[in-house]
């Protein structure tokens, strides 16, 4: 009689497969399945002014509809991250495309995020004829407005505080530019990028809905998403689909937070600038699962000689990094030439628009406005106070401690994530029964949106303060204030600046939508750019609709040339690494 025999716990370990690679497999699998299945709803027939089949109330659409939204805004996250990696880069590398590029991305985070859409919606449709496609791009187009900014703000800052012995070392081994930007810049910014990916993300949820309905050629096409249902429970005073669309909402972020942020931020913590492993690190159960996993090895291993030749391709296709000094003369050469044509293109675009406001409006309107910028410009910066000294503290805490980064991430992803616009109603209806004016209320409906650049900004400076830093503060007994001016404030204030700047931007963004609110029959305006631009665009006055948003980039652009752009340069000399 044969003995039976069982292989021993070893051979099972020279499996080539096992369970971690069976679940990663299957894993993949339904994801790719999920992704066939809901994006086959975007390549139907359409072509206008066909109708876009509409939403139905019945919760059993709900995954579905939430699939739609959330495929949109991966998608925006990652032309964000392309568009910051390339934009950001050369901002900072160049001085010259810096004095263009900076301002413009001032005034590109002060237009309101639907005035982009109305402007790029026809050619969207044109670029996909025949295909929902059209709609589709224009919905992550506007997605993808509210997103970029943060994230390109925060790479830009990184890039320009690069620690100087890192920076040293490079120019040393003569490194190309391809290698600096894979080997120091990018992995110096990723901690502090990830975690503006992470507002950007939350903070698109606000205009899921606007995205979702969008009119072109005087027809409103309505778009299936978690916004447009919740749009459509809205209108129909439908308190139960109202109330399972935020359960959707809810769910959807948390999955999105264990699926995707939380493997993202736990892999993230490896590129901490320091000498000495943190206490505790965060943890991923899905990223533990990868790890575990041998698939994932074996497909990186196999990969790798194409990985090399391509880096040695693009190394051999970038010159050698030049030594600071050498960079500065040579840009110095065409100074003089290039600010001239600069002042000339400048001064040509200001009088083209100085013309065509005083021949529409007339100058008493454009004091008007320039009168209600002001008004808005101090709700602006009695936000950021208030904000600065609620949410800072809160972010070094959670950034301090990666226990409590795990219990309130989810929180504060989900606060940051949840649409703002749904409580304004419930808002307005408190502002009326507690007798408060709308010029106070409108400061907080514009902080449900802005804040949270504050808060994510300062979780992502406190944890990119080496730990051997924080363990010699502790050492020599530093605590309270003494603590925050020697070690926390220094080390968090470049990243504290890009949240400054965005929350700014993001401020008086909203206060298109917050100068101007509504319960019912009543409504509450406040005395504001905000609400100018608001009744202007209700009218359809597109002279004041230009003069509007052009004095709020105004604004914007001039308080960050006077005031955050100082900033930025005291983070490069004094407060940086």
């Amino acid at each position: 009689m044969l003995k039976r025999t069982f292989p021993s716990p070893e051979a099972l370990r020279r499996f080539p497969f096992g369970l971690a690679d069976i679940a990663v497999i299957f894993g993949t699998l339904v994801l790719l399945a999920l992704i066939a299945r809901i994006g086959a709803g975007t390549i139907v027939r359409f072509v206008p002014p066909d109708v876009v089949p509409g939403i139905s109330l019945d919760p059993r659409h709900l995954p579905y509809y939430a699939g739609r939204s959330t495929l949109r805004m991966f998608i925006a996250l990652g032309c964000s991250v392309v568009f910051t990696l390339v934009y950001g880069y050369i901002a900072a590398k160049s001085r010259r495309a810096e004095r263009v590029m900076v301002p413009l991305l001032d005034i590109l985070q002060s237009v309101p995020v639907l005035g982009f859409l109305s402007i790029t919606v026809t050619g969207f449709i044109a670029l996909f004829p025949g295909s929902l496609l059209g709609l589709e791009a224009a919905s992550i187009f506007a997605i993808f407005t509210s997103q970029v900014w943060n994230m390109t703000f925060s790479f830009y800052q990184s890039l320009r505080t690069v620690p100087r012995e890192l920076d040293e070392a490079v120019t040393l081994y003569r490194l190309s530019d391809w290698q600096r930007f894979s080997r120091l810049d990018v992995p110096s910014a990723t901690i502090a990028l990830v975690w503006n990916a992470m507002m950007s993300f939350g903070g698109g949820w606000f205009f899921v809905a606007a995205s979702e309905a969008i009119s072109v050629l005087n027809q409103k096409y309505t778009l299936p998403g978690i916004g447009s249902y919740v749009a459509a429970a809205s209108a129909a005073k439908n308190l139960p689909a109202l109330g399972w669309a935020l359960l959707t909402i809810a769910v959807v972020i948390v999955l999105v937070d264990q699926l995707f942020w939380r493997p993202v931020i736990a892999w993230a913590d490896k590129f901490r600038l320091e000498q000495t492993q943190a206490v505790e690190v965060p943890q991923s159960w899905l990223l533990d699962l990868f790890k575990a996993a041998r698939l994932p090895r074996l497909i990186r291993q196999a990969l790798a000689p194409v990985s090399d030749i391509i880096n040695r391709i693009l190394s051999s296709l970038t010159p050698l990094h030049p030594p600071r000094t050498v960079e500065l003369q040579r840009q110095k050469l065409g100074d003089r030439i290039y600010n001239f044509v600069l002042l000339i293109l400048i001064g040509g675009l200001v009088a083209a628009g100085l013309h065509f406001i005083l021949t529409t409006v007339g100058l008493a309107e454009v004091v008007k406005a320039f009168l209600l910028g002001l008004a808005t410009l101090g709700r602006v910066l009695v936000l950021l106070i208030i904000a600065t000294f609620i949410w800072t503290p809160i972010g070094v805490a959670i950034g301090f401690n990666p226990r409590l980064a795990r219990l309130l991430q989810p929180v504060v992803q989900f606060l940051a994530s949840f649409p703002a616009n749904f409580i304004f109603p419930f808002a307005t209806l408190f502002f009326i029964r507690a007798n408060i004016s709308i010029d106070w209320g409108s400061i907080l409906l514009m902080s449900l949106g802005a804040q949270w650049y504050i808060l994510f900004n300062s979780i992502a400076g406190a944890m990119s303060i080496p730990t051997d830093l924080r363990e010699m503060a502790a050492d020599v007994g530093l605590s309270g204030w003494r603590l925050w001016r020697r070690l926390i404030i220094p080390g968090i204030f470049s990243a504290w600046v890009t949240g400054g700047i965005t929350a700014s931007g993001g401020a008086w963004n909203a206060s298109i939508v917050s100068e101007i609110v509504s319960w019912g029959q009543t409504t509450l305006t406040a005395t504001g750019l905000g609400a100018y631009i608001a009744h202007a665009t209700e009218v359809g006055d597109w002279s004041r609709i230009t003069l509007g948003i052009g004095m709020m980039s105004l604004y914007v652009v001039g308080l960050n040339r006077v005031f955050w752009r100082r900033l930025y340069q005291l983070a490069e000399t004094k407060y940086h690494l």
